[in-house]
């Protein structure tokens, strides 16, 4: 395990994120009354995202019914759902002269629908006000919530994405609360459901599984009909998360990546401060321009 206090190795070093950029979106987000996962699970690319002016929004507000281990983002009772959310999500993506936009959310267990209707609703006012715009959704699992996910895709993102975080036999200690086969069903239904919309995950790296689980993780994502691999260092946000195991190297990343590419990935992104989000629209792009 490594201890909180060790130092970083040099790959995991970012520059400092303040920016006349970095404050810009910041007073954006609070008049807009929005949130981003870039602040609320302490996203160590923030000072790079946000100074090309980009951001992932996190709506459905800042409290999660659930704990998992490692995640950064507050537990507990949930607000009230605001119904302006979705009208200023789009008011915000058009402000920003956005490209692509990434929309996630805390698990919302207490809704009948687990947020689902207001993903859809997100989605449908950034159409309307921004039509080039590509939306990109990473959901949570929707568990118990029949029709949820149909609810999301009849909206029409370009992009689901559902992480599935880390190896089957983690998924006790690390995502309380969840299902590895539920969450590997979810997006095989999603690519059974929507054929034409490209489907993603994401899982971390460091928190004490072995390369040969990564390697069955890509290959139960293949079998799921995902297409889109990101694979990151999970941090540890404070001494009450779950304790670093390692500091994997670029080295080990790169093998994952080719790896992953040689398993049928059709974009992979695979490195240390890799997260679901970053670059998310050059990757789409990319993928866009290849199927062209």
């Amino acid at each position: 395990m490594v201890d909180i206090h060790t130092r970083k190795p040099e790959w995991l070093r970012v520059r400092s994120y303040f920016s006349e950029e970095y404050n810009d979106i910041r007073k954006l987000m609070r008049g807009h009354g929005l949130c981003t996962v870039c602040e609320e699970a302490a996203c160590p690319n923030i000072g790079e995202c946000w100074k090309k002016r980009s951001a992932a929004f996190l709506i459905l507000g800042d409290t999660c019914t659930r704990g998992c281990a490692f995640c950064n983002v507050k537990k507990g009772v949930p607000p009230l759902l605001n119904p302006q959310e979705p009208q200023e999500l789009a008011k915000t993506v058009e402000s920003m002269k956005l490209a692509h936009v990434v929309i996630t959310s805390v698990t919302r267990d207490d809704l009948p629908d687990g947020g689902a209707g207001q993903f859809a609703a997100c989605i449908k006012e950034i159409n309307k006000r921004s039509p080039s715009v590509s939306v990109e959704v990473l959901t949570p699992d929707f568990q118990r919530k029949e029709g949820a996910l149909q609810t999301v895709l009849d909206a029409k993102p370009e992009v689901f994405n559902h992480n599935l975080e880390t190896i089957r036999r983690l998924y006790p200690e690390v995502r309380k609360g969840a299902d590895y086969d539920h969450s590997l069903h979810l997006l095989a239904k999603a690519k059974g459901l929507a054929p034409d919309i490209y489907t993603k995950s994401g899982v971390m790296v460091g928190l004490g599984e072995t390369k040969q689980e990564i390697f069955a993780v890509m290959d139960d994502l293949r079998s799921a009909g995902v297409e889109i691999l990101t694979i990151g260092q999970y941090l540890r946000p404070s001494a009450s998360h779950r304790e670093v195991d390692r500091y994997v190297t670029p080295e080990e990343f790169k093998e994952y990546e080719i790896a992953a590419k040689e398993k049928g990935f059709k974009a992979v992104s695979a490195s240390p401060l890799t997260r679901s989000s970053h670059n998310a629209g050059e990757v789409f792009s990319a993928l866009v321009s290849k199927k062209g």
